[in-house]
């Protein structure tokens, strides 16, 4: 009974599940506010601001003035659950389990000479928040998700020629989190809950390089590295019926699991048709089925528990994904640019393992967004992006009779604002 009472909530916790952002899975896209505004289709090959140390660390090449780039993308984001059937049955299904959240980023680049610069950026590139309500009917599969990881990235790039660039940064990365859901041995007995947190801290690197094709025309190609996580906490039970055990109803064992977030490759192309109009266009394959399952590992469990609670392991399945983005910018005079952007993502869950915490499909996304240049030494940037998900089910049950059933469909407003200013 203990092991089916954890056995959803402990495995989730690593698999991070998805806030509904701008990108699949657990990812997210937002890292610069100039790129959302084209829905991300140039983030290998456009280089217009410091937050190229994310999209391509070589185009650092392309900035000849030492610059200061930041912003945040905020989310506000809809869900609507139909057809929904539990059991036990009862509870409710409201939706709209993502609170409006803000993402915040920042980077500073110093042109060294005309082949070196250096920099250093902050952003997140994974993360979620679900925050179901009180008795939400599938709260045995999932109750709530807070989830944040923090790179900060020193950056080098090297320029061989007015051609090609390359660029290097090793990440370090922050990961902290904290998951919850109920459990219930009857229906007559009163819920209980399940309480994971966990931290740590890994490395990884990204690496990049940029080409001019023509004096029209570049190519970028990014490669962000896996990184591998193992993450140190505590599970605490709070559940009245293991005083029947002889166990002190409020339980908290150490708690440590292993998550790689995956490796993924973005290669894009800029092309300048002429003075007023820019055409972008991209993918970015990322290797989610490094994500086949999840294996959690408890101490200090007692004897009587010991089979129940020592090591849990639960199917995810995930697949490898692909992205794909087209996008324009227009410069409309001196002070204004304008821009577009169409994204499509595939979702990296199946029909199986899809759980509340990840109750999302393939997207599609538009976006709009504006660049204001007052003075050649400031810009502000601006943008909005709309998705809209494919409708997906979610079947869940358990051995313990409890099952949970419905259909979301998922929608998102997303909006960013964003500065750099050149010394």
């Amino acid at each position: 009974m203990k092991k089916v009472m954890l056995k959803t909530t402990l495995s989730l916790a690593v698999t991070l599940a998805s806030t509904q952002l701008f990108a699949s899975g657990f990812a997210i896209n937002e890292q610069s506010i100039s790129g959302m505004g084209t829905g991300f289709a140039g983030r290998s090959s456009s280089a217009d601001d410091a937050s190229t140390i994310f999209g391509n660390p070589a185009g650092m090449s392309r900035i000849k003035r030492e610059q200061v780039t930041g912003g945040a993308a905020m989310l506000d984001a809809h869900t609507d659950i139909s057809n929904a059937s539990s059991s036990p049955n009862s509870g409710s299904n409201h939706g709209d389990m993502v609170p409006f959240i803000a993402v915040p980023m920042g980077y500073y680049v110093k042109p060294i000479d005309d082949q070196w610069a250096v920099g250093v950026g902050v952003y997140a590139p994974f993360g979620l928040v679900t925050d179901y309500e009180h008795g939400f009917a599938g709260r045995y599969f999932g109750s709530t998700s807070d989830v944040k990881v923090v790179t900060l990235q020193p950056t080098v790039s090297y320029a061989f020629n007015d051609k090609v660039s390359i660029g290097f940064g090793p990440t370090i990365n922050r990961i902290d989190g904290k998951l919850e859901s109920n459990i219930s041995a009857t229906q007559a007995a009163p819920d209980g809950e399940v309480k994971i947190k966990g931290d740590d801290t890994a490395l990884g690197y990204n690496i990049g390089i940029l080409a001019q094709l023509t004096d029209s025309t570049r190519a970028g190609l990014t490669y962000h590295s896996k990184v591998k996580y193992k993450l140190e906490g505590n599970t605490k039970v709070n559940y009245g019926v293991l005083g029947l055990l002889g166990q002190n109803p409020s339980q908290k064992y150490d708690a440590s699991l292993d998550l790689t977030t995956p490796e993924s490759v973005d290669f894009s192309v800029t092309h300048q048709l002429d003075d007023k109009w820019t055409l972008y266009a991209g993918s970015t394959w990322t290797r989610w089925s490094r994500l086949k399952e999840i294996t959690v590992e408890n101490k200090g469990v007692p004897t009587i528990l010991n089979g129940q609670f020592g090591s849990i392991t639960e199917e995810q399945n995930w697949h490898d994904t692909w992205a794909h983005a087209i996008g324009a910018s227009y410069q409309l005079n001196k002070q204004w640019v304008l821009r577009t952007g169409l994204s499509f993502d595939q979702a990296p869950t199946n029909n199986v393992d899809r759980s509340p915490r990840i109750p999302t499909g393939d997207r599609k996304i538009f976006s709009l967004g504006a660049g204001w240049s007052p003075t050649e030494d400031l810009t502000i940037d601006v943008a909005y992006s709309y998705l809209r998900e494919e409708a997906v089910t979610v079947n869940n049950t358990n051995d313990r009779g409890q099952s949970y059933n419905a259909k979301y469909e998922n929608s998102a407003n997303g909006f960013g604002v964003g500065a750099t200013y050149r010394f």
